[in-house]
């Protein structure tokens, strides 16, 4: 189909789906402005199975396993940035990128209690010349002195002042990158701190745990440039039986510090929504962090994809209607896929749940809900599982001049026979 007969097609699509929108009382333009201010962080690790660059690096660790061995993983700061620039040009919206304190980029070995802003020149340099904001996250795992399963809340002090130090020094990456990109640089702190076996005595623990994370955060951040964020793990690999770090703990200590939560689709029980925990949870914290992940048995960060729990989210989101104290993040390692297409086919599936959620008639549901017809609201609830939101969606990434349906598969097959087929 030439250019021509494709815009056509769209178009007159559109406008169907338009016309049946407008029965329920919904604007897709509306839908769309909406859709075209939010942005997605997408996370570089899934570019290079989480290795980073340090000069010296450790294996993987703190629960975190990367399995497969496609071809094309990127080895260094420059392919990783030429690999996340192409994904990006295949995504409609303007989006981020979110960094761990590993990918630094030195000419010799620095340790990760002496982080500096000027580590991450390169990177800021290419988020400038992309508009694109910048994310960051302290790396506590993949170290010796993480090798125990325990980093701020280890027993020994030594230890947990090294950690403390690296908290510190990432806060300031953090700060800095926001001030440079003119975007405020989300910061969130994730610990793999737990326990094999069950501990007898997790209250010491987390006392130390507390002790580290308040000498790390003893100085607010500055709104215009940093927003903080804690984030909760139920287990991992090795730390089975318990984390230091559990979801009720942040989310104390997060209303304390008045600072953000991020909530892992993966970090909860099987049976636990994550969208049913929105609406409590901003009514307490400042904002939220969603880290939007797909759990198979475990979390064991798969792709997203455009299923139940995530166009639950989705939904909710609308719903609360809060968006400048959301924040949207991706986060998952895949190596048995290619890694290119891995960022574009869960950064669509979020994008994808969220023009149909932004689809959905709010005040229909709500006056339905309220006036006690819960048949009604049922009833609609159904009939909208089958609504053209795809046209919609369609005709934004058209109108974005990004590649409509599968066409992007093709650009990246391309870009992998020209481009990743060539690293060893």
């Amino acid at each position: 189909m030439n250019s021509a007969s494709q815009e056509t097609t769209l178009k007159a699509a559109y406008e169907a789906a338009r016309d049946r929108y407008a029965l329920w009382g919904v604007d897709p333009e509306k839908a769309l402005a909406v859709l075209r201010q939010l942005s997605l962080s997408l996370p570089c690790w899934q570019g290079d199975d989480v290795v980073g660059f340090e000069k010296k690096p450790a294996a993987l660790g703190g629960g975190i396993l990367v399995t497969g061995g496609a071809p094309g993983r990127a080895r260094n700061g420059d392919e990783l940035r030429r690999d996340l620039s192409f994904s990006l040009s295949l995504l409609p919206g303007t989006h981020r990128v979110n960094l761990h304190a590993i990918y630094l980029e030195v000419e010799e070995a620095v340790d990760r209690n002496a982080v500096e802003p000027r580590h991450f020149d390169r990177w800021v340099s290419w988020a400038r010349e992309q508009k694109l904001g910048l994310d960051f996250n302290p790396t506590y795992f993949s170290h010796p002195l993480a090798s125990s399963g325990l980093t701020l809340s280890h027993p020994d002090r030594g230890i947990r002042e090294f950690w403390v130090a690296h908290g510190l020094a990432c806060r300031t990456v953090a700060a800095d990158l926001g001030r440079r990109t003119n975007s405020p640089c989300v910061h969130n702190t994730w610990i793999p701190d737990g326990y094999k076996d069950a501990p007898v005595d997790r209250w010491e623990a987390r006392k130390r745990l507390t002790e580290s994370l308040d000498l790390i955060h003893a100085v607010p951040a500055d709104p215009s440039w940093e927003v903080d964020a804690v984030e909760s793990k139920l287990f991992g690999l090795g730390v089975e039986s318990a984390t230091v770090g559990s979801h009720e703990y942040y989310l104390g200590w997060a209303v304390r510090k008045s600072v953000a939560l991020c909530l892992d689709m993966g970090h909860y029980h099987p049976t636990e929504d994550v969208a049913d925990k929105l609406s409590s949870i901003l009514l307490f914290v400042p904002a939220v962090l969603l880290h939007l992940s797909r759990p198979v048995r475990w979390d064991s960060d798969h792709v997203v994809v455009q299923d139940d729990a995530v166009q639950r989210v989705a939904e909710e989101l609308v719903r609360i209607g809060s968006w400048n104290r959301v924040y949207l993040g991706l986060d998952y390692f895949d190596g048995t896929l290619n890694r290119v297409a891995a960022w574009v086919v869960g950064a669509r599936a979020v994008l994808k749940s969220l023009t149909a959620a932004l689809l959905q008639p709010a005040e229909a549901l709500q006056t339905l809900e309220r006036t006690g017809d819960p048949t009604g609201k049922l009833v609609l609830l159904e009939e909208l599982k089958a609504a053209p939101w795809q046209a919609v969606w369609d005709w934004h990434c058209h109108t974005s001049a990004v590649p409509v349906g599968t066409a992007w598969y093709d650009e990246v097959k391309e870009y992998s026979r020209t481009t990743l087929s060539k690293r060893s």
